[in-house]
């Protein structure tokens, strides 16, 4: 082994896959869920397009050993954030070997449920595969993939491409995963779990694999409804087929978003497991058809750089909503178009930076870029669009893409002014609104909303009866979600009739519109606004169960007597609130000890950071705070979810202005472990500053 400790390179400023190209990669990894360490043997096959004299591989914190180029031992610098090969380079191809170990701060999560099952997954975008695999931030570098991992034989392993081999030795089973073709390293993953799999075939027969949880067996049909219908469309839509050898789809417990393009295995959040109620509130819909329609945008063409992110958010964001429509129709595509448009033009008010920026927003790089693409698509027609499309993935595939490339699809096509284009919906931050109510009016319930909109600071009296006759009609749902929300700051007695009329619509969305819009219920709407405990939504049962209890002290046990078997969604919404509420309501368990001990359970690390935070939030707005539940706080901050690790700083600040818990802070400290004991020291060096 040899160190160099000064090195130099004649490439300075220009990149490295200018002068080297990387063409396949295989890994042999093992993992250790209890250290949390990744190790293994990576072997790189690359050719020097010019001479060079540095080699450099993105790596986080590794450790390596037995680094050899062409089988000799080579001379390399570990500089904490590269592994950089020294030599004299020259014009070939040429083998690259070596060993690494790590423990990753980020990119490579282990979700230690209870100590008795865990989850392994990986979050590249974003976050770097390099701080788990050392690989490549620069997504120009395409490489072959091969991960063969090592792990206990009770656990489904799953990686890219085709499952190539599968060994079993003693109580480990090597999993050995391929794929056929180049892909930005972002997108490499890897997820470990107790998984069933069901496997379907598309209709141009390509595998569909979908997993869940063992114990979620029974919530395979409303996760996945849609999921086979979506790539079938998907495929006739894009007018490309597939372009990779197996598709699957995987929940994971504490996912950092909702859902993630890993090349041929797309990641999920848990939320969206759900059961045939939970769909109403929470379907997989729109995050699976996203996921799916980066398979073509973004993975089989990817932006060469931010600026040019639209070109993966945007179209993926697009081409999803139109799955949607493909499966609810015409009015729900046009509302949500319409709602996005609501959004883009209220963020432009505070939101300077345009579509082409590489630090534009989310809402812009997807709703707006998406927002682009349907104004492309409306003006240049059907035929046109979809023909240019076709001829810019099979133009680029696998390979990287900025604007210019699909503008030049798009000339090809059809007479249009793109310069105009790029410059009112890519470059400018004001929302095109008389082009976007235009084309939205092509839709009939979107004429009627426009209509309600109109009213807004129109007196009830005067706007009263076209509201009842929009109620009254079969107008999409949307329309009538906003004829609630225009009423929420009149005065009962006088939109009393209309709330009724809403209520009676028996649409769940328009119902949940009324339970949300009413804080304070008059008693004489009390039985109606009681029978959104019996509507199948658990969002619904959510606000109305809490509402009630608020507003009517004296029929408290009965709501909670009607409620006490209800667990909602995966998160337990339901179960939390009604635990939180019975022991807020005097006299009404003999059993309070064992339903504080329920609830504090759910704010531990035996569940996931949504249930935990639910359970956090209620037992501090109840006042039932214990050591328990102020270590239960603390162990927030040290989650990998930032949202969460963030509720959990928040709420440990806003305590610590009370000198009582200041002093229960400092009593448990002794019992956490060092991250945790880290965490709360700041907390509490913070508030002595102050």
């Amino acid at each position: 082994m040899k160190y160099i400790l000064l090195f130099f390179t004649t490439f300075t400023f220009a990149q490295q896959t200018q002068f080297v190209d990387f063409k396949t990669v295989s890994g042999k990894l093992s993992l250790n869920a209890v250290e949390k360490s990744v190790s293994g043997t990576v072997d790189y096959q690359f050719e020097v397009l010019k001479p060079i004299d540095t080699i450099k591989i993105d790596a986080k914190n590794m450790e390596f050993s037995h680094v050899q180029i062409d089988n000799k031992e080579a001379v390399f610098v570990n500089t904490g954030k590269e592994l950089q090969i020294i030599g004299n380079f020259q014009k070939g191809e040429n083998h690259l070997t070596f060993q690494y170990t790590a423990k990753p701060k980020q990119a490579l999560y282990f979700v230690n449920m209870d100590h008795s099952e865990v989850q392994i997954w990986t979050q590249g975008q974003g976050r770097y595969t390099s701080n788990w695999f050392p690989s490549f931030d620069d997504v120009n570098e395409k490489i072959v993939f091969s991960l063969g991992i090592t792990y206990d034989t009770a656990y489904q392993v799953v990686s890219n491409g085709i499952l190539n081999n599968k060994t079993l030795t003693d109580t480990q089973t090597y999993w050995q995963y391929k794929m056929e073709k180049p892909m930005s390293s972002y997108l490499l993953m890897l997820a470990i779990g107790k998984y069933d799999k069901k496997e379907f075939r598309a209709k141009s027969k390509i595998p569909l694999e979908y997993y869940l949880e063992n114990k979620d067996a029974n919530r395979f049909e409303p996760t996945y409804r849609y999921s086979k219908r979506i790539f079938d469309f998907m495929e006739k839509e894009i007018g490309v087929k597939y372009p990779w050898e197996v598709y699957r789809e995987i929940p994971v417990r504490d996912f950092l978003y909702a859902g993630m393009e890993n090349t041929t295995s797309t990641l999920f959040a848990t939320r969206y497991v759900v059961d045939s109620i939970g769909f109403e509130d929470r379907s997989y819909t729109n995050v699976d058809a996203h996921e799916l329609a980066h398979h073509w945008f973004g993975d089989l063409i990817t932006a060469e750089s931010s600026t040019h992110h639209w070109l993966q958010e945007g179209f993926a964001t697009y081409f999803a909503v139109l799955a949607e429509r493909e499966i609810y129709g015409d009015d729900f595509f046009y509302s949500k178009l319409y709602d996005t448009a609501q959004q883009i033009k209220f963020a432009s008010r505070t939101d300077s930076i345009p579509v082409l920026n590489a630090k534009a927003s989310s809402l812009t790089f997807y709703e707006k870029g998406a927002w682009a693409l349907f104004v492309l698509h409306e003006s240049i027609g059907d035929k046109a669009f979809k023909k240019a499309i076709k001829s810019y993935l099979k133009k680029y595939a696998y390979q990287t893409v900025t604007t210019q490339n699909f503008f030049d699809e798009i000339k090809k096509v059809a007479d249009f002014d793109l310069d105009k284009f790029q410059k009112t919906w890519l470059e400018s931050t004001v929302f095109d609104t008389p082009t976007a109510n235009t084309l939205l009016s092509k839709n009939k319930s979107i004429q009627v909303r426009l209509e309600v909109d109109k009213l807004k600071k129109t007196a009830l009296t005067e706007k009263e009866e076209f509201l009842s006759k929009t109620l009254k009609s079969d107008v999409y749902y949307t329309v009538k979600e906003a004829i609630v929300n225009q009423l929420e700051n009149e005065k009962y007695e006088a939109k009393k009739a209309l709330l009724l009329l809403a209520m009676q619509t028996n649409d769940i969305q328009v119902r949940q519109a009324v339970a949300g819009s009413l804080s304070k219920i008059p008693e004489d709407f009390r039985t109606e606004y009681e029978t959104l405990l019996d509507d199948k939504s658990y969002q619904t049962q959510e606000i109305a169960l809490y509402w009630l209890w608020r507003n009517f002290p004296e029929h408290r046990t009965r709501y909670l007597n009607k409620t006490m078997n209800w667990i909602g969604f995966n998160d337990y919404n339901l179960r939390t609130l009604w635990l939180s509420l019975a022991l807020s309501t005097p006299n009404y368990t003999e059993n309070s000890e064992t339903l504080i001990n329920e609830l504090i359970a759910f704010s531990s690390t035996k569940y996931e950071a949504t249930t935990r935070q639910n359970a956090l939030e209620k037992l501090v707005a109840f006042k039932i705070i214990n050591d328990s539940v102020l270590s239960n706080l603390v162990s927030a901050t040290t989650h990998h979810m930032w949202q969460f690790s963030k509720f959990g700083r928040d709420t440990i600040r806003l305590l610590l202005k009370n000198p009582d818990m200041r002093a229960s802070f400092e009593r448990i400290l002794i019992n956490l472990n060092p991250d945790e004991q880290f965490q709360l020291k700041r907390l509490l060096a913070e508030e002595v500053k102050k």
